[in-house]
């Protein structure tokens, strides 16, 4: 039975959480012994590129009526790929979409779902794969012995494998059904970082340590300088000082970058669920009792506006230097 991903596109082009995902089921394919398709949607990107992630075969979906996200919509296309091409497993990554739509077609399918899943499967009899759980405290080992199986994979954590391989694009054909009119998508509000949060290397977040937002260009500049997605706190977002689009945290947006820089944020326990995933967590805080250095690889005591300047000077010099 082949695998099926969803290869997600933001306003018709691929990102890095998508090769992740084509690359995540492209290798468990392999260990299966089966092969991999592609499914895209709206997708105005060259979708043959895919194939340089595994896939030999990409559907493509051009349908007027799915040119927006729509949950029901989607999940209803993946299903339909999936039945048609006899796919037992589907790979969607853990994206906002992905969130939206993994739980939908596996209630429908009547499959297993396992989320966040970090890694590939250590057995697959039964099928066995690693998740985090607890907000990103604790590994989980999940198994399942069901046939159906929709498997979502957490970005940033497994990465993009290329290969050789060449991909050959088909295109699907998609009849709309009456759940898919059921919801309709009034307006949709854009995050303007240059960075996606989500998938994001380096993220320069700051908190009510920073006493307003007009102090928030130094963030800016450094996370320039490190070619860094900018984040904040939950209090900074309430208040107004940024958009909620830039809230990481529990009730905001989970990250799990290589460096996080946390500047003038106590660290919360609300806030550490939603980070504490990141490979190196630096803190900058004046206050040595701060609950975010129990949980960082470094720290500095010391006051925002004499660190971070001297932090951006040195950037400077290296990137003159080298």
């Amino acid at each position: 039975m082949a695998v099926l991903v969803y290869a997600e596109s933001w306003s018709g082009s691929f990102k890095k959480a998508t090769f992740e995902a084509v690359s995540y089921a492209a290798q468990l394919a392999d260990k299966i012994g089966t092969e991999v398709i592609a499914l895209t949607i709206a997708n105005n990107n060259n979708s043959t590129q895919l194939g340089k992630y595994g896939v030999s075969k990409v559907f493509t979906i051009a349908n007027d009526s799915l040119t927006t996200f729509n949950n029901q919509a989607y999940a209803n296309a993946i299903i339909a790929a999936a039945e048609s091409t006899g796919a037992d497993t589907i790979v969607i990554s853990n994206t906002n979409n992905g969130k939206a739509v993994a739980p939908i077609i596996a209630a429908k399918r009547g499959a297993a779902l396992i989320t966040n899943v970090l890694d590939l499967p250590s057995s697959h009899s039964p099928f066995t794969v690693k998740r985090k759980t607890f907000s990103s405290k604790a590994f989980a080992q999940y198994s399942t012995e069901a046939t159906q199986k929709v498997i979502s994979i957490t970005p940033n954590a497994i990465g993009a494998i290329e290969t050789n391989k060449s991909a050959a694009t088909e295109s699907f054909d998609y009849t709309a059904t009456e759940s898919d009119n059921r919801l309709s998508s009034v307006s949709v509000d854009k995050a303007k970082g240059k960075i996606t949060l989500t998938e994001a290397e380096i993220v320069v977040s700051g908190g009510r340590g920073l006493k307003g937002a007009e102090n928030w260009n130094m963030i800016e500049e450094l996370a320039e300088l490190l070619g860094a997605a900018t984040a904040c706190s939950k209090p900074v977002a309430d208040i107004g000082w940024r958009p909620h689009g830039e809230h990481v945290g529990q009730t905001g947006i989970a990250i799990n970058p290589e460096l996080y820089i946390a500047i003038g944020i106590s660290g919360a326990i609300q806030h550490l669920a939603g980070v504490n995933a990141s490979k190196n967590i630096v803190v900058i805080n004046t206050d040595a009792e701060a609950p975010f250095f129990k949980a960082a690889d470094y720290g500095i005591i010391g006051d925002a506006f004499e660190v971070v300047p001297k932090l951006i000077e040195a950037l400077k010099t290296y990137k003159m230097n080298n």
